[in-house]
């Protein structure tokens, strides 16, 4: 096991070797996909279609938030008043009623993730072919999209942006 992992440690330094040897002839280009997304149009678009399909759920679902919380501080003022029955009684409504509010939230929040899933991974696939374009014109060898470190020679994202955005 030991001669097999030297074998293939000594293996992987001759390829390495061989690497640096043409490392000048390598064209490596960089895309910061965060500044896709914030700075694209179609991302920008696809933000405002998102708004617009959940702005009045989004409202109504504050509205009922606030009359929820001001029920509740009504509750508080009037509890002392109450007689034990009637204040079991708000009580539970008030539980049915936060339960109910908390669903219809937590649906709210899974639907409008799954439709910015969607959207944004229709810009991505966007963003990819155009990355795919610009990289064939410009002849690099290697793209990437994440990394702990760049240099700012390599970033071609201004070039990616400009090409997405030109496009109708």
């Amino acid at each position: 096991m030991n001669k097999f992992l030297n074998q293939f440690v000594f293996a992987i330094a001759l390829g390495l070797m061989g690497l640096s040897a043409n490392a000048d002839d390598i064209r490596i280009g960089f895309i910061n996909t965060d500044r896709i997304f914030k700075e694209a149009n179609t991302a920008k678009q696809a933000q405002l279609k998102l708004e617009q399909e959940f702005s009045k759920r989004d409202k109504d679902l504050n509205d009922a938030g606030a009359a929820l919380k001001s029920a509740v501080e009504k509750f508080e003022r009037e509890a002392p008043t109450l007689s034990e029955s009637q204040r079991l009684n708000r009580q539970k409504q008030l539980g049915e009623q936060d339960r109910d509010f908390q669903r219809k939230r937590r649906e709210f929040q899974e639907e409008l993730n799954a439709r910015k899933n969607e959207e944004f991974q229709l810009v991505l696939e966007r963003a990819n072919r155009v990355i795919k374009q610009v990289a064939e014109a410009e002849k690099y060898d290697l793209v990437l999209q994440e990394a702990v470190y760049i240099s700012p020679k390599h970033d071609i994202t201004d070039k990616v942006l400009k090409v997405i955005n030109s496009a109708k």
